[in-house]
């Protein structure tokens, strides 16, 4: 990826506390950075460090507290500022939900920070864009990068073309999409291919490269084939479609990334995967109860989970896990009345509730009526916490941040 001017965001967790001490508590009982910084200016130099010090004590420590935590520790001394501003420990920090971001039809892109004090400490207008593009608006987020659709010139959708660009806010790094180019099945002359939709797969904690897939459907509206782009040749490859016979992807944002494999979800209620080699293809029954509507998928706590918002007479929300992977299993985790959460008589209720998505690392979910107020429910305590009702966020996609180093090579 292209390296550029961009903010740092601090990760919180879901209700928006921080997981350190209060503001003025004084710093933790760690050896002084002074010394650890002497350490590993020896190391460097081929001498033994201090013998008062454990080697790579403290930096093992600090790789280990939330990143909000290391924020606030830069603010100790100037050496304290300079051994939490190394790069490998905010790459090792441990991060988690940080927030939204959503498009805005006026202003483009904009944040939400779950935290609720102050403004994000990324730039939601993508400044390391600005200089290229005209507007940007985000299609999807996964494992901290985001896919967006980007215009050179705009003036009003649809009537410039417009390209796509994958970016880490965190780092401001960025990579332009190149156009889907391949060979003609019957003739191999090139053709320029367009896609509805493009799904983005990351995993931080594999960070070795991102892919980007995009079905590709023929004269007949099936889906013959994938392309797959990869940030390490920055090519599109194809590879023939091993899914049912007319199978038809709902699209959109509704796919999850988890364990090197693309999950998308299907018209007839099923999930359609394919891992980031083309080799591997597979379809999970939906197996919950018999449901055959259409479902929307997320990943949490390492899990495959998904989800039915029933808009009939009683709003009803139904969340599902994939216990086992390996026989398509779902359990059902939980149920809950919609009236509950936004405090509302279901016979006097007329609004089209959607879930948003569910965190990452416990079983929150965030909802929406789609009209003007957004919470967040605790499935576990089944407490709900307000995060707008002004009408302003009620689509977003979740980001969590990342610091590690992408295998990109320039824009």
């Amino acid at each position: 990826m292209t390296s550029g001017g961009g903010g740092h965001l601090p990760a919180t967790d879901h209700r928006g506390r921080d997981e350190d001490a209060p503001p003025h508590s004084p710093p933790p009982p760690f050896p002084f950075p002074e010394a650890a910084l002497e350490m590993k200016k020896k190391q460097k130099q081929g001498q033994q460090p201090s013998p008062e010090i454990p080697e790579n004590a403290l930096v093992e420590i600090l790789s280990r507290v939330p990143y909000r935590s290391l924020c606030r520790f830069k603010c100790v001394s100037k050496p304290w500022l300079a051994l939490c501003s190394d790069p490998d420990i905010r790459r090792r920090c441990p991060q988690t939900l940080s927030g939204f971001f959503y498009n805005r039809s006026s202003c483009g892109l904009s944040f939400r920070n779950l935290s609720g004090r102050g403004p994000p400490l990324v730039d939601p207008s993508l400044p390391f864009l600005r200089g290229r593009y005209e507007r940007v608006e985000i299609q999807q987020c996964c494992g901290g990068l985001l896919l967006c659709r980007c215009w050179e010139s705009y003036k009003g959708r649809g009537k410039k073309k417009f390209g796509y660009a994958v970016c880490n806010p965190a780092t401001g790094e960025w990579t332009v999409l190149t156009l889907i180019v391949l060979p003609d099945p019957v003739d191999g002359v090139p053709v320029i291919y367009e896609a509805n939709d493009l799904f983005l797969g990351f995993d931080a904690a594999v960070p070795s490269r991102f892919v980007v897939f995009a079905p590709l459907s023929n004269s007949l509206c099936e889906f013959a084939q994938v392309a797959i782009f990869s940030s390490e040749t920055r090519r599109w490859t194809s590879v023939e479609s091993e899914w049912p016979y007319k199978t038809i992807l709902v699209g959109g944002t509704a796919c999850a990334f988890l364990n090197g494999t693309m999950h998308l979800t299907t018209h007839h209620g099923t999930i359609v995967t394919v891992d980031t080699e083309g080799k591997t293809w597979r379809e999970i029954e939906d197996g919950m109860e018999d449901c055959r509507e259409i479902v929307s998928i997320g990943h949490s706590q390492g899990s495959l989970h998904a989800w039915l918002m029933d808009n009939d007479k009683d709003p009803e929300l139904r969340v599902w896990v994939l216990e086992d992977y390996a026989s398509g299993k779902w359990t059902l985790k939980h149920t809950v009345e919609i009236s509950e959460l936004f405090g509302r008589q279901p016979e006097k209720d007329q609004a089209c509730y959607t879930m948003l998505a569910i965190h990452p690392d416990c079983n929150l979910v965030f909802l929406t009526d789609n009209e003007k107020m957004t919470v967040s429910y605790d499935m576990d305590t089944r407490k709900v916490d307000v995060i707008c009702t002004s009408g302003e966020f009620l689509v977003g996609a979740p980001y969590v941040p990342c610091f590690v180093e992408i295998s990109a090579g320039g824009h």
